[in-house]
Protein backbone atom coordinates (compact mmCIF):
# COMPACT_ATOMS: atom_id res chain seq x y z
CA UNK A 1 0.00 0.00 0.00
CA UNK A 2 2.97 2.32 0.51
CA UNK A 3 3.47 4.91 -2.18
CA UNK A 4 0.17 4.20 -3.91
CA UNK A 5 -1.19 7.75 -3.54
CA UNK A 6 -4.65 8.39 -2.15
CA UNK A 7 -7.35 5.79 -1.55
CA UNK A 8 -10.67 7.18 -0.34
CA UNK A 9 -12.26 5.36 2.59
CA UNK A 10 -15.37 7.51 3.18
CA UNK A 11 -16.90 10.82 2.11
CA UNK A 12 -19.27 13.00 4.09
CA UNK A 13 -21.78 14.03 1.42
CA UNK A 14 -24.21 15.34 4.00
CA UNK A 15 -21.64 17.95 5.07
CA UNK A 16 -21.50 19.54 1.63
CA UNK A 17 -25.30 19.76 1.61
CA UNK A 18 -25.71 21.13 5.14
CA UNK A 19 -22.71 23.51 5.20
CA UNK A 20 -20.88 25.87 2.91
CA UNK A 21 -17.20 24.89 3.11
CA UNK A 22 -14.88 27.90 3.22
CA UNK A 23 -11.50 26.24 3.81
CA UNK A 24 -10.16 22.72 4.24
CA UNK A 25 -7.25 21.14 6.12
CA UNK A 26 -5.56 17.75 6.00
CA UNK A 27 -5.05 16.11 9.38
CA UNK A 28 -3.48 12.85 10.50
CA UNK A 29 -5.23 10.67 13.07
CA UNK A 30 -4.20 8.81 16.22
CA UNK A 31 -5.75 5.34 15.86
CA UNK A 32 -5.54 1.89 17.37
CA UNK A 33 -4.61 -1.17 15.30
CA UNK A 34 -8.11 -2.61 15.12
CA UNK A 35 -9.44 0.78 13.96
CA UNK A 36 -7.03 0.82 11.01
CA UNK A 37 -8.05 -2.72 10.08
CA UNK A 38 -11.74 -1.71 10.14
CA UNK A 39 -10.93 1.34 7.99
CA UNK A 40 -9.21 -0.88 5.43
CA UNK A 41 -12.53 -2.77 5.22
CA UNK A 42 -14.39 0.55 4.78
CA UNK A 43 -16.39 0.23 8.00
CA UNK A 44 -16.74 3.89 8.96
CA UNK A 45 -19.54 6.46 9.12
CA UNK A 46 -18.77 10.19 9.01
CA UNK A 47 -22.31 11.53 8.63
CA UNK A 48 -22.90 12.94 12.14
CA UNK A 49 -19.28 13.61 13.08
CA UNK A 50 -17.78 16.94 14.07
CA UNK A 51 -14.45 18.23 15.37
CA UNK A 52 -13.68 20.36 18.43
CA UNK A 53 -10.57 22.11 19.69
CA UNK A 54 -9.93 21.38 23.37
CA UNK A 55 -6.86 22.78 25.15
CA UNK A 56 -5.02 23.36 21.88
CA UNK A 57 -5.69 19.85 20.51
CA UNK A 58 -8.22 18.86 17.86
CA UNK A 59 -10.53 15.89 18.43
CA UNK A 60 -13.19 14.34 16.19
CA UNK A 61 -16.41 13.15 17.83
CA UNK A 62 -19.26 10.85 16.72
CA UNK A 63 -17.17 9.21 13.99
CA UNK A 64 -18.30 5.60 14.03
CA UNK A 65 -15.59 3.06 13.18
CA UNK A 66 -17.18 -0.37 13.50
CA UNK A 67 -15.36 -2.93 15.68
CA UNK A 68 -13.01 -5.23 13.79
CA UNK A 69 -14.83 -8.56 13.62
CA UNK A 70 -11.67 -10.73 13.67
CA UNK A 71 -10.19 -9.17 16.83
CA UNK A 72 -10.16 -11.69 19.66
CA UNK A 73 -9.89 -9.18 22.50
CA UNK A 74 -9.05 -5.52 23.10
CA UNK A 75 -11.34 -4.23 20.35
CA UNK A 76 -11.81 -0.45 20.18
CA UNK A 77 -14.82 1.62 21.25
CA UNK A 78 -16.63 2.57 17.99
CA UNK A 79 -17.55 6.14 19.03
CA UNK A 80 -14.53 7.19 21.08
CA UNK A 81 -13.10 10.68 20.46
CA UNK A 82 -10.05 10.50 18.20
CA UNK A 83 -7.19 12.96 18.22
CA UNK A 84 -6.33 14.74 14.99
CA UNK A 85 -2.79 15.81 14.17
CA UNK A 86 -2.41 19.32 12.79
CA UNK A 87 0.42 21.85 12.83
CA UNK A 88 0.38 24.37 15.67
CA UNK A 89 -0.07 27.33 13.34
CA UNK A 90 -3.08 25.60 11.72
CA UNK A 91 -4.70 25.01 15.11
CA UNK A 92 -4.19 28.65 16.11
CA UNK A 93 -5.71 29.79 12.82
CA UNK A 94 -8.67 27.48 13.37
CA UNK A 95 -9.20 28.75 16.93
CA UNK A 96 -9.39 32.30 15.59
CA UNK A 97 -11.92 31.32 12.91
CA UNK A 98 -14.10 29.13 15.14
CA UNK A 99 -14.45 31.93 17.69
CA UNK A 100 -16.23 33.88 14.95
CA UNK A 101 -19.97 33.33 14.88
CA UNK A 102 -21.31 30.45 12.81
CA UNK A 103 -18.12 28.51 11.98
CA UNK A 104 -17.58 24.86 12.83
CA UNK A 105 -15.14 22.07 11.95
CA UNK A 106 -16.67 19.26 9.91
CA UNK A 107 -14.93 16.08 8.65
CA UNK A 108 -15.31 15.96 4.86
CA UNK A 109 -13.50 12.77 3.91
CA UNK A 110 -11.29 10.01 5.21
CA UNK A 111 -8.56 8.45 3.07
CA UNK A 112 -5.25 6.61 3.04
CA UNK A 113 -2.32 8.71 1.86
CA UNK A 114 0.92 6.75 1.47
CA UNK A 115 -0.27 4.13 3.94
CA UNK A 116 -1.38 6.60 6.63
CA UNK A 117 -4.96 7.53 7.51
CA UNK A 118 -5.73 11.19 6.81
CA UNK A 119 -8.87 13.24 7.32
CA UNK A 120 -9.91 16.29 5.34
CA UNK A 121 -11.47 18.80 7.73
CA UNK A 122 -13.62 21.63 6.48
CA UNK A 123 -14.05 25.02 8.09
CA UNK A 124 -17.77 25.36 7.48
CA UNK A 125 -20.65 27.74 8.00
CA UNK A 126 -24.17 26.31 8.26
CA UNK A 127 -26.49 26.88 5.33
CA UNK A 128 -29.96 28.28 5.75
CA UNK A 129 -32.96 26.56 4.14
CA UNK A 130 -33.10 28.99 1.21
CA UNK A 131 -29.37 28.44 0.55
CA UNK A 132 -29.98 24.69 0.33
CA UNK A 133 -32.85 25.26 -2.11
CA UNK A 134 -30.63 27.49 -4.28
CA UNK A 135 -27.91 24.83 -4.30
CA UNK A 136 -30.38 22.17 -5.42
CA UNK A 137 -31.82 24.50 -8.08
CA UNK A 138 -28.34 25.29 -9.47
CA UNK A 139 -27.36 21.63 -9.51
CA UNK A 140 -30.55 20.67 -11.39
CA UNK A 141 -30.04 23.50 -13.91
CA UNK A 142 -26.44 22.40 -14.53
CA UNK A 143 -27.57 18.80 -14.98
CA UNK A 144 -30.21 19.91 -17.50
CA UNK A 145 -27.65 21.99 -19.45
CA UNK A 146 -25.27 19.02 -19.58
CA UNK A 147 -28.09 16.83 -20.83
CA UNK A 148 -28.92 19.33 -23.61
CA UNK A 149 -25.24 19.58 -24.62
CA UNK A 150 -25.00 15.82 -24.76
CA UNK A 151 -28.02 15.58 -27.09
CA UNK A 152 -26.56 18.16 -29.50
Amino acid sequence: MKGSGKKTIADNRKARHEYSIEDDYEAGMVLQGTEVKSLRNGQVNLSDSYAKIIKGEVFVYQMNISPYKFAYYDNHDPLRPRKLLLHNYEIKKLIGKINEKGYSLIPLSLYFSEGKVKMKLGLARGKKLHDKRNTIKERDAKREMDRIKKIR
